[in-house]
């Protein structure tokens, strides 16, 4: 018979089993449980949160200063290669397709002459129209590449450590202080009057609140950088013969030149830098360095006020990832706030995929991309009629872009409609059913349209820059898109800024050299107060650029699409019709009582809690946070 103390022992035995078996299960669960993906922890700049872009291209915003206009031998050593014909600098205000006199004369086609073109823009230009960019409600600047080039795009980059000299008040006196210089000793550079100038264009924008980035292009350099001109003339014996992706060298014993290196996509002009495991050769990755030193930091004193506030960095899915990685602790140790945005778009051009970017930021790399699948979204909606996204069709594309990335990065995307890469947003909407990109220019398609947007196309480019100023994330704005400008892709984009106090020719010219209908071009102040207003009601409440963001179904019609953003005082609600018709909506519970923000005129009561939003029109609400 077992004694009590006998029956303790069965229990605590039993118990010990039991207890020691709920461990192993919880053991085996946790191990065999799959992992809930965790938020990497990222850091982006607090004023990138707020920032309002504008996109620059140096080279045809403003000529602030005629004086510094190129000549004929600042164009060499740039596509297409002619140092023969005849050659001026180009008017600002001509009639973009026709070709000048002296074009004409050299027997080449339109393209060929558009990339001999120089229009004189600078950074005087861009310092005198800095209050111009303040009143459109501008916070943050992105400028194409400043660096010294012979190209007018400067993606062939020459020297890394000088401004272009035509941006800059002395030419000449640039080129002498070149002359005394080693390019690949940061010891003996001096700065230059195009240098100064740029350095005054930060401390002006600093003084206006605003920010400043610049580009980088560190995956090729040009056929005029010294290094790689080195190369070419003593072949192995360079000391930079192992900065390059030489395929192979000129045998001197053959009278053929065997020399052959490898060329961005196999464009010649743009040699690429030779890799290194993950990273870029040495030589030209000490050289980027000593770079990022200088035009963050100047005068080298530690305090980085001088300086630019980061890098947007160009073709960064060719570039390895242990190079940036290296990048953003060279970056961030001179600028803990500074801001560096990728340029991470086609994964597969010939067939429309883009970049899921998320393996860039993961906190170790970029804050931000240039956000083309944002794009990509809003012209599936609001501009084609075929195989076009209904709302939730829309609303399931931005929402798998908001999935693919952390949150903080959401929140300082650059959310771009147009580029010096794409063709401008107004000719987006002129041509649907196309891909950004794509079949975007009279030559790429023959039924590609170049002309001015009409007054109903208009309408649709003011619905996509509200949807962009409201939605979550940095919209930027391509310069000219708010002046009215239109164009084709790649040379068209490119046009000379259209200015109020310039007098321009009417576009009736093509690129096969017929002519159209004519186009007036003119400064459209009403386009620019829409984007001011826009931009203002940005800035007049955060919960635009800090609060979350919410797809609301307020209606059946597919043409409605609405959102609402909320950071716990206020909530703001956008509606949007895309199309000239009436559409009846219903106000969630949490906005029937509100403050009409913006397009009142356009949202009329029916009956409760149910109202008609006008054709082709916006509306914002704000109400107390719920």
């Amino acid at each position: 018979m077992l004694t009590r103390r006998g029956w303790q022992r069965i229990f605590i035995s039993h118990f010990l089993r039991f207890s020691w078996g709920l461990v192993l299960c919880s053991i085996l669960f946790f191990a065999c449980k799959p992992e809930t993906p965790q938020q990497p922890n990222v850091q982006v700049p607090a004023w990138a949160r707020g920032a309002t872009w504008y996109q620059i291209f140096p080279e045809r915003f403003r000529n602030g200063d005629p004086n510094n206009d190129p000549m004929f031998r600042d164009t060499f050593g740039s596509w297409p290669h002619d140092t023969v014909s005849a050659w001026q600098p180009s008017p600002w205000t001509a009639d973009w397709y026709r070709l000048q006199l002296w074009e004409a004369a050299n027997g080449r086609n339109f393209n060929a002459n558009a990339a001999r073109r120089r229009f004189g823009g600078d950074i005087q230009g861009i310092i005198d129209k800095l209050d111009y960019l303040k009143e459109l409600g501008i916070t943050a600047i992105y400028l194409n590449p400043m660096f010294e080039s012979p190209t007018l795009h400067k993606y062939d980059t020459e020297l890394y450590h000088h401004i272009d000299n035509n941006f800059g008040p002395n030419p000449d006196r640039d080129r002498e202080i070149w002359a005394t210089e080693n390019f690949a000793d940061p010891a003996t550079w001096k700065w230059t009057t195009a240098d100064s100038l740029f350095l005054k264009l930060i401390r002006e924008v600093h003084s206006r609140d605003m920010r400043i980035i610049i580009d980088g292009v560190f995956n090729h350099m040009g056929v005029t950088n010294p290094a790689f001109r080195d190369v070419v003339e003593n072949g192995q014996a360079s000391p930079y013969a192992d900065w390059f992706i030489i395929k192979s060298w000129d045998d001197p014993n053959t009278p053929e030149n065997e020399f052959e290196y490898q060329g961005w996509y196999g464009v010649k002009d743009l040699p690429e830098v030779r890799r290194e495991g993950d990273n870029l050769a040495p030589g030209p990755a000490a050289l980027v360095r000593a770079v990022v030193k200088r035009w963050m930091d100047p005068n080298g004193d530690g305090d980085p006020s001088d300086g630019i506030d980061g890098w947007r960095l160009d073709v960064a899915e060719l570039v390895p990832k242990g190079f940036w990685r290296d990048f953003r602790k060279w970056v961030r140790e001179i600028n803990p706030e500074a801001y560096l945005t990728g340029e991470v778009w086609w994964e597969d051009y010939r067939n429309h995929k883009m970049f899921n970017a998320a393996p860039w930021l993961q906190g170790d790399i970029f804050d931000a991309v240039m956000n083309y699948r944002f794009a990509d979204g809003l012209l599936k909606y609001f501009v084609d009629t075929h195989n076009a996204y209904d709302a939730k069709g829309l609303h399931a594309h931005l929402q798998q872009v908001l999935d693919d990335y952390p949150q903080d990065i959401n929140y300082v995307l650059m959310n771009l409609l147009s580029s010096h890469d794409t063709e401008r947003l107004a000719s987006m909407v002129i041509n649907p059913n196309r891909m950004i990109d794509h079949e975007s220019s009279a030559d790429r398609h023959p039924n590609f349209q170049v002309r001015k947007p009409t007054v109903e196309e208009r309408e649709t480019q003011k619905l996509i820059v509200a949807f962009q100023t409201l939605y979550l994330g940095a919209p930027m704005i391509y310069y000219g898109d708010e002046a009215g400008m239109w164009g084709a892709d790649d040379p068209d984009e490119r046009k000379p800024m259209v200015w109020p106090d310039l007098i321009y020719e009417p576009e009736k010219a093509m690129p096969d050299g017929s002519e159209r209908a004519a186009d007036e071009v003119y400064f459209d102040w009403d386009l620019f107060n829409y984007y001011k207003a826009m931009l203002a009601l940005r800035r007049e409440h955060e919960t635009i650029c800090h609060g979350d963001y919410r797809f609301e179904e307020v209606s059946n019609s597919p043409h409605v699409f609405a959102f609402s953003r909320n950071d716990g005082k206020q909530g703001i609600l956008c509606l949007f019709n895309r199309v000239l018709t009436p559409q009846e909506v219903a106000l969630p519970e949490r906005f029937q009582q509100h403050e009409m923000l913006h397009g009142g005129e356009n949202l009329a009561f029916t009956t409760e809690s149910r109202y008609l939003l006008a054709g082709k029109s916006a509306v914002v609400l704000l109400t107390n946070a719920k």
